[in-house]
């Protein structure tokens, strides 16, 4: 299906739990750009700084009354991309790069290190991810091959780096009930978001597909690039292009997901 889409290069892969790839596809070591699936590689990062002690979730991060789960969720109030508070954190789901990038300042000052070093030590190199570089905000400018994020899923999807529970709360909807547009997607009630990474839940339309658990977690990113988990099929799945996400996408991911998950039975 990949070679039917409107790109010039494509590279796919599926991974079971026990980390086995059931298929790929593509240039598994062409580096491409992820756009915001940077945000759960950042993510990570700040779980990792929690599970070591240097931030808690709950300490005050970005605008006032805002916290580290308020970033992470979306739900700090800050506006997408500037700085400028929208609304009182918690009340609303608004999707924010400003968010991300408060979370990289915070972790960094904590780490007293640069976040991108503190990404690299704390999650590409544990993990093996050696072509992949953050090469400026942590909310959108990774670059990753398909062998790296494939490793990364497979980390979501049965957890070595961070224990089981850390996962298990980020992929778990964080601020129930609230609206919030889903770029690409429109307005979704709810729009249900875990700790850096997006919980399909009932939301329609969809990137993932109609056969995906409500339970699927992960995130797309504007580059043409896109990473879910789906704990109930037990497997995950990851996409790169080199085409922006557009129509094409909305039109090719969700048949392409559904015949994933139909392959896997």
């Amino acid at each position: 299906m990949i070679d039917n889409w409107p790109v010039q290069a494509a590279a796919a892969a599926v991974v079971r739990a026990d980390g086995t790839v059931a298929g790929s596809h593509g240039p598994a070591g062409r580096r491409f750009a992820l756009a915001s699936v940077t945000k759960p590689l950042a993510a990570c990062a700040v779980l990792v700084a929690v599970e070591e002690g240097a931030v808690e979730l709950d300490d005050p991060a970005g605008p006032p009354g805002a916290t580290i789960r308020h970033l992470l969720a979306h739900t700090s109030g800050l506006a997408f991309d500037e700085d400028r508070v929208m609304a009182e954190p918690g009340s609303r789901r608004i999707y924010s790069n400003t968010g991300f990038e408060a979370l990289g300042d915070h972790v960094a000052k904590a780490c007293e290190m640069p976040f991108t070093e503190y990404l690299r030590q704390a999650v590409l190199d544990p993990l093996g991810m050696t072509a992949t570089e953050l090469d400026g905000s942590p909310a959108k400018d990774a670059f990753a091959t398909l062998a790296d994020l494939t490793r990364f899923a497979t980390e979501l999807l049965n957890p070595r780096l961070l224990h089981p529970r850390t996962v298990a709360e980020a992929a778990s909807v964080q601020f129930p009930g609230l609206r919030g547009v889903l770029p690409g997607y429109g307005n979704q009630s709810p729009n249900d978001w875990g700790l850096g990474l997006e919980i399909r839940g009932t939301k329609s339309p969809h990137w993932t597909g109609s056969a995906s658990s409500p339970q699927t977690f992960g995130h797309f990113g504007q580059a043409g690039t896109f990473l879910w988990v789906d704990p109930v099929a037990g497997a995950a799945c990851v996409a790169l292009a080199d085409r922006p996400f557009g129509d094409w996408a909305i039109e090719c991911w969700p048949p392409f997901t559904d015949a994933v998950l139909s392959e896997l039975g």
